[in-house]
């Protein structure tokens, strides 16, 4: 086989409520979640082993042993498959850029960006419905990235749903810029603290679909804004909240934490000086923080 790349791109929520807890122990949501032209490059080369998928990365921090999703997900989805219509195996080579603990999905579309692949090597190529079924077994986000474009998510984020034509045109393309403290935040810690203070934090589920319901009936309007998973994180970290008035107050721009955290975004307007929002993240996050320009696929 030929050496070949696959992007893996990152995502935004630009609506994330949560709802509760569910029987099976996850967090019930609705979000509307869109994917990223920013993000990771997946390269898939001939395989350095006769017995199974390897990986590479010289990212810092980044596992290449069977706990990454990655070679997760390329498992899950070689067991779904026929005995004969398994693909070669392989050596992934992930060159890395979205951090872990950001909330911007980075592991989840490595995952996904595997398996489609994986898939194209395979004699017949699955329908998209096979590859979330199989991603979803090892993330609970990651089978939005098989969508490669907007949705709403529900359940524990394996449900989606595809956007009117009228929302997807106004999502998409629309200027987005990231930024990213030195810290990362623990969804796992986000979520326990969610559920130790329940109901505190979320949100009734009839107040969570209005809110999409009244976008999505006029999605002319602004874009939604919405994360319930802030106050958690705000109340720990407060560099985030207080460098967010920072930026709406100075650049009249909206602006709101992604995910569980850390990375936070904001939609700029035509007048934005980038530049000068770039040091206003720098001036406050201080060294080891950035900020990416991109949009929504």
């Amino acid at each position: 086989m030929q050496s070949f790349r696959v992007f893996s791109p990152s995502k935004i929520n630009l609506v994330l409520a949560i709802t509760g807890v569910r029987a099976d122990g996850f967090h019930d949501l609705v979000s509307l979640v869109a994917p990223l032209d920013w993000g990771d490059t997946v390269e898939v080369r001939p395989a350095v082993r006769e017995d199974g998928d390897s990986l590479e990365c010289d990212f810092p921090g980044v596992p290449t042993d069977g706990t990454n999703l990655i070679l997760k997900a390329a498992a899950a989805f070689r067991a779904r498959l026929a005995p004969d219509n398994q693909p070669s195996f392989v050596h992934f080579v992930l060159e890395k850029k979205t951090p872990a603990g950001a909330g911007l999905g980075g592991g989840s579309g490595n995952a996904a960006a595997a398996v489609i692949a994986l898939n194209r090597l395979c004699p017949t190529p699955m329908p998209d419905a096979f590859l979330e079924e199989a991603v979803a077994a090892v993330g609970s986000d990651c089978a939005l990235f098989i969508k490669g474009r907007p949705v709403v998510m529900r359940g524990r984020g394996d449900a989606l749903d595809a956007l009117p034509e009228a929302a997807l045109r106004r999502i998409s393309g629309t200027r987005v810029c990231i930024f990213k403290p030195s810290f990362g935040i623990n969804t796992g810690w986000a979520y326990g603290q969610m559920k130790a203070e329940a109901p505190k934090y979320y949100l009734a589920p009839e107040k969570a679909e209005a809110l999409l319901a009244d976008w999505l009936a006029r999605p002319e309007g602004d874009i939604p804004l919405f994360n319930n998973m802030q106050e958690v994180a705000f109340e720990k970290y407060v560099a985030l909240p207080t460098l967010l008035e920072q930026i709406r107050q100075k650049f009249g721009i909206r602006c709101m934490m992604s995910g569980s955290g850390s990375a936070c975004f904001a939609l700029p307007n035509e007048k934005t000086d980038i530049e000068a929002l770039r040091r206003c993240v720098e001036n406050a996050w201080g060294a080891g923080s950035w900020v990416a320009e991109c949009a929504l696929k």
